[in-house]
């Protein structure tokens, strides 16, 4: 890694010694900028976030060896993530080389207390090849700098959340981004979303809480994609496992589904819905696969608590005689694929 020119924390400061590193990688993030700054194997203990600029020239790109682990420590009582993207100077140019900033690879382990990683600012963010662990918000994606837009990207992204009530995976509040190959465990939510004009591709979240699962509130609450925008959203060969609700839409929502999966493979009791939309049904389905092989109190393929819909429901991949709601035959348009 010498050889390619970039600043290795070891020269800095030592692996390994479970004694709180936030401040040194800070100064040596400060004092760098416009540089890649690799950790080589080791964990390194962070009592405090550490935060990188979003301005170009000022930006730094973390690179974490594969066993690179940033450790929350105990006591850790921060509200913010422990690496905080953009956010030691806020900033708006990608015209400037090295807007593209971001992190790549190794292990962020929240110690079951600790927000994961946050893009407080800045476009062109890339998250990638990054391991979460243990953190009560794996990724937190704030406003956008651009009219709300932050224009990130997340892809090749692992997430184990610490498996408490309001867990969430990602957390969206800035527009137009993407994901793209991501797994999810660990959380009562896989994804929040709230902003429009979200890329999802190749997620799967699945529900991991343990405990006496049919008596659990949290459960009958979870949901793996939470959508709470009006419209823009683009979701394909996204894979709701085991959440109570798979895909949640708000009332009206304009938003595409594409070869989406939702599927319950043990008994979780309560409910087993597929989509479900508060209000008004106007998204659109194509060839998504609602199927389950246990036992519960209600099974839908779609919910809504608002008729008068104007969505679709293309080639729905379904066993009708599974389903004691039958709310979605309305809106499919090919009747003759139901039954498949």
């Amino acid at each position: 890694m010498y050889d390619k020119g970039y600043i290795v924390v070891t020269d800095y400061v030592e692996a390994n010694t479970g004694k709180d590193v936030s401040d040194a990688i800070q100064k040596i993030i400060d004092e760098n900028p416009h540089r890649t700054i690799y950790f080589p194997d080791g964990e390194y203990i962070l009592a405090k976030p550490i935060c990188t600029s979003a301005n170009g020239a000022n930006a730094v790109n973390l690179e974490l060896s594969k066993f690179a682990t940033l450790k929350a420590a105990d006591g850790w009582d921060s509200d913010e993530a422990m690496v905080r993207l953009g956010a030691a100077e806020p900033f708006n140019n990608i015209r400037i080389n090295g807007s593209n900033y971001g992190i790549f690879g190794g292990i962020i382990d929240g110690s079951g207390v600790a927000k994961g990683i946050s893009i407080d600012s800045g476009r062109e963010t890339l998250i990638e090849k990054v391991s979460i662990k243990n953190t009560f918000v794996g990724i937190h994606i704030k406003h956008g700098a651009n009219s709300n837009s932050s224009d990130a990207d997340v892809q090749n992204v692992n997430i184990v959340g610490n498996c408490k009530e309001g867990s969430v995976g990602v957390l969206i509040e800035g527009s137009d981004n993407s994901f793209t190959n991501m797994r999810i465990a660990g959380v009562q939510f896989g994804f929040k979303i709230l902003a429009s004009s979200q890329l999802m591709k190749n997620i799967h979240p699945l529900y991991t809480f343990r405990g006496d699962l049919e008596k659990d509130e949290v459960f009958k609450a979870s949901c793996a994609f939470w959508d709470d925008t009006w419209f823009h959203s683009i979701y394909n060969c996204c894979y709701s496992d085991q959440f109570a609700v798979g895909f949640r839409m708000k009332d009206g929502a304009r938003q595409i589904y594409t070869d989406c999966i939702c599927y319950w493979y043990t008994g979780r009791g309560g409910k087993a819905v597929g989509f479900h939309a508060d209000g008004r049904f106007n998204s659109v389905l194509r060839s998504c696969n609602v199927f389950d092989r246990h036992e519960c109190e209600f099974k839908a393929y779609l919910t809504e608590t608002q008729e008068g819909g104007q969505g679709t429901i293309s080639y729905p991949l379904i066993v009708p005689e599974q389903y004691n709601d039958h709310t979605y035959k309305k809106y499919v348009v090919d009747k003759d694929m139901t039954n498949l």
